[in-house]
């Protein structure tokens, strides 16, 4: 069983390390599921709102960053939106949204993959997927394709995913915890957070 250990991002094995992740049987599998799974659940969601719903995906996206890392992820992220938007076309195909996708799944591996896990790395995972890629690259997509101005669509999204960012947070850190003793015991991630998730 492969020893998983921690990384830092600034140094070139935290890099070759992620990269050698797409030559691993099982990594390839893992990311097929997670492919497989990030489509049906992008069906499904639940309706808290007005024009706010509690989705899946994101969950099914960090889990699978934390175990193929950035690189991978890139690959993994691209696959998922095209192949969502082949098997359930909903409008123009836009390759803004892929290109989100990809560092949606980047910044989960950054902050997830290799790494020891805690509550505040969770959040700030959150915070920088949710306002940099859905607020700031979202609003910018969308005055894009729909000719209105960016600061409309900026303060909708800002709204919502402020409303969500804790909502969400709280959801990955409970699946996380419900699932790292399995994961640790597959020797997909490191033995320090099979107990618990630390805050700090």
């Amino acid at each position: 069983m492969e020893k998983i250990s921690s990384l830092s991002i600034f140094t070139s094995k935290y890099w070759t390390t992620s990269t050698s992740e797409l030559k691993k049987l099982r990594t390839l599998t893992f990311a097929g599921m997670t492919i497989a799974l990030s489509i049906v659940l992008n069906s499904f969601s639940i309706p808290v709102g007005e024009n706010l719903n509690i989705r899946f995906t994101f969950l099914v996206f960090s889990l699978g960053a934390l175990i193929f890392g950035p690189i991978t992820g890139l690959l993994v992220g691209a696959a998922c939106d095209l192949l969502g938007f082949v098997l359930h076309p909903s409008g123009v195909f836009f390759p803004g949204y892929t290109l989100s996708t990809m560092l949606e799944f980047f910044i989960y591996g950054l902050f997830l993959y290799r790494s020891r896990i805690t509550i505040v790395k969770i959040f700030l995972t959150k915070f920088f997927v949710n306002y940099g890629i859905h607020v700031g690259l979202g609003a910018l997509w969308s005055k894009i394709l729909f000719n209105k101005g960016y600061l409309y669509f900026f303060a909708n999204s800002i709204i919502k995913n402020t409303i969500m960012l804790p909502i969400e947070v709280i959801m990955l850190v409970l699946l996380l915890q419900l699932l790292f003793p399995a994961l640790t015991h597959m020797g997909m991630v490191q033995k320090e957070n099979c107990k618990h998730i630390p805050f700090i």
